[in-house]
């Protein structure tokens, strides 16, 4: 049976298309542009903002999985995720379709935030955070009605190849390979743990492929070590052989950023998460499967290799 990818393109759905032909040889990749990963996938190209093409790019799915990134973007999120999800459900509903959902930590209260589980409670302090809440309020009263089948595979902030746009990226690799100054929100001193894309990327094809898995909520695969931001800036700093300056970016400082990087308009509501640790732990996944996470060392080496391409 085919295995679809809603947002085949982006920096989870490429590696995951990997981690699936592990499975089955019918991988089907939706996106505006898709581009084989495998030799055998099916390219559907779509652009699922027209709520009319999901249902099709769904059609004959044993299992679909929801990596798309919606432009990071507070009124496009609001706008956009709710009749997105909307339609995904019901083309599942209509189709038999099991329904996976790469989701992120924005759902959890403010104060869980020094150590995750999947136990957290549900208090998202942010307007991102209320749309993810939403999300999940709509795919779990379906579960709970017996409607649908689905899972929630969860990931912290998340680092690695082909991910360009991630904090450690943009603000940290990019920066210090330009010979600049690392830049970092909040307190650089706070444990911050982060996903490994391959890592994630795993986590999900696994879940997506062992029916006890389903109707539940997981964490992906996570770093166990407790480093901090700046511990992770000098790794990246070790691995391109140069030294870990680092400059404190102050809410004002995103502001006039904003005007010239957009993304960074949208920071400054996320902040709560760099000023405390932020432990994102995964212990559950890793008992059931008995997997562990890629090394910080290991997985920096990797992510600087992609972007030096």
């Amino acid at each position: 049976m085919v295995q679809t990818i809603l947002g085949s393109g982006g920096s989870i759905g490429i590696p995951l298309a990997r981690e699936l032909s592990k499975y089955t040889n019918k991988v089907r990749l939706v996106s505006r542009h898709p581009q084989k990963v495998n030799d055998t996938d099916e390219l559907f190209p779509a652009d699922v903002s027209d709520l009319k093409q999901i249902e099709k790019a769904i059609a004959g799915s044993e299992v679909v999985y929801v990596t798309i990134g919606f432009e990071y973007n507070l009124k496009i999120w609001q706008k956009t995720w709710p009749p997105f999800i909307q339609e995904v459900i019901n083309s599942c509903k209509k189709q038999n379709t099991k329904l996976v959902f790469f989701d992120n930590m924005y759902v959890y209260a403010r104060k869980s935030v020094p150590f995750m589980t999947e136990d957290s409670p549900i208090l998202p302090p942010s307007g991102k955070g209320k749309v993810r809440e939403r999300i999940r309020e709509m795919i779990i009263s379906e579960v709970e009605k017996r409607n649908l089948t689905a899972l929630i595979a969860r990931s912290a902030d998340f680092y690695g190849p082909e991910n360009k746009n991630s904090a450690l990226s943009i603000m940290v690799a990019d920066n210090l390979m330009k010979g600049k100054k690392a830049q970092v929100m909040g307190d650089p001193g706070k444990i911050h743990t982060f996903t490994y894309t391959p890592d994630a990327a795993k986590s999900t094809a696994v879940l997506g492929n062992t029916p006890d898995a389903f109707n539940q909520e997981w964490h992906v695969l996570t770093t166990k070590e407790g480093l901090t931001t700046l511990d992770w800036i000098n790794l990246i700093a070790q691995e391109i052989n140069t030294e870990a300056r680092v400059q404190k970016v102050p809410v004002w400082m995103l502001k006039i950023l904003g005007l010239f990087v957009p993304v960074m308009r949208e920071f400054p509501e996320m902040l709560y998460q760099n000023e405390q640790d932020y432990i994102f732990d995964s212990s559950k996944f890793e008992k059931r499967f008995g997997m562990t996470a890629t090394s910080p060392k290991d997985g920096i080496k990797k992510m600087i290799e992609s972007l030096k391409k």
